[in-house]
């Protein structure tokens, strides 16, 4: 087995981190959920996250095949259709983005003629699905409980989880968007955390402004460290702590325009719609849950 080298790139105003992993003997290689950068009070969107990354893959020499989602995101817009129209490579996410799509069509009130079936991503994968990154092999798990559509991508050593586990001192991600469970949340991070204990765990956010230039914590540093699961804690007692947790944060601020755009794959609405869909939700919707 041939493990990834893991190029991070972090978006300061989400603190997203953005992953390209390659093959070091073949040079093929993938993109993991690329930030379009947003400006809330221009209204504009711009693609300096995106062109670092696309940058460093010619520079590199990199011969990307993939556009990597692990799940549709309420914060920050997705950069792949440009990343695709830039270099060919194909787009994926799970195939439970369609349970998502569902679900929001109704909040948003989407047109009746929106695609639910995933066809805005060139594929979609499976629970267990297995593929190749040159000589790096690339599992599937499904990682529900932070969306209904989470997966993780584990390249050889490397685990991609996103948004499932943050960084060992901020613990796990948020289970109480529409279609959230922590109970879910609770497997999801056991079944990752099964994984060897060598395994390189590259998260999706980080929140503080001092971080080191890679995001990387093994597995068992996350079972060591993280403060939701260090002392080894029972469904019922993650739930607890998570559920109170999630009742204190307040929702992305990015979320009725982000969600609405990441469920299309990152499409931006037609230019018709001048975004008016995005105030058809009441806005009294999330304050009542």
């Amino acid at each position: 087995m041939t493990n990834p080298v893991v190029k991070s790139f972090w978006d300061e105003p989400t603190g997203s981190w953005q992953y390209v992993f390659h093959d070091p003997d073949t040079m093929k290689g993938a993109v993991v959920d690329p930030v379009l950068d947003f400006d809330p009070l221009a209204g504009a969107t711009s693609t300096k996250n995106a062109e670092q990354i696309l940058r460093y893959v010619r520079e590199t020499g990199i011969d990307l095949e993939w556009i990597l989602d692990t799940h549709p995101h309420a914060d920050h817009f997705s950069a792949g259709p440009w990343l695709k129209a830039e270099t060919g490579a194909k787009t994926a996410i799970g195939e439970k983005v369609t349970g998502v799509q569902n679900l929001w069509q109704g909040i948003y009130n989407l047109p009746d003629d929106f695609p639910t079936d995933g066809s805005q991503w060139d594929h979609l994968f499976a629970d267990g699905d297995t593929f190749m990154v040159g000589n790096v092999p690339v599992t599937v798990m499904f990682s529900p409980g932070h969306t209904m559509a989470s997966i993780t991508y584990v390249a050889g050593d490397a685990a991609f989880v996103h948004d499932t586990l943050m960084m060992p001192d901020s613990g796990s991600a948020r289970a109480d968007f529409p279609g959230g469970d922590s109970g879910q949340l609770y497997n999801s991070i056991s079944a990752i955390l099964a994984l060897p204990q060598d395994t390189r765990i590259f998260v999706g956010h980080d929140y503080a402004p001092d971080r080191p230039a890679a995001c990387e914590v093994t597995v068992a540093e996350h079972r060591a460290k993280n403060i939701h699961w260090k002392d080894n804690p029972t469904k019922a007692e993650y739930r607890a702590v998570r559920d109170a947790r999630d009742a204190t944060l307040a929702l992305p601020k990015l979320m009725l325009a982000a969600l609405q755009i990441n469920i299309r794959g990152g499409r931006l609405p037609p230019a018709e719609d001048n975004g008016r869909s995005y105030l058809k939700l009441p806005l009294n919707y999330f304050e009542s849950r």
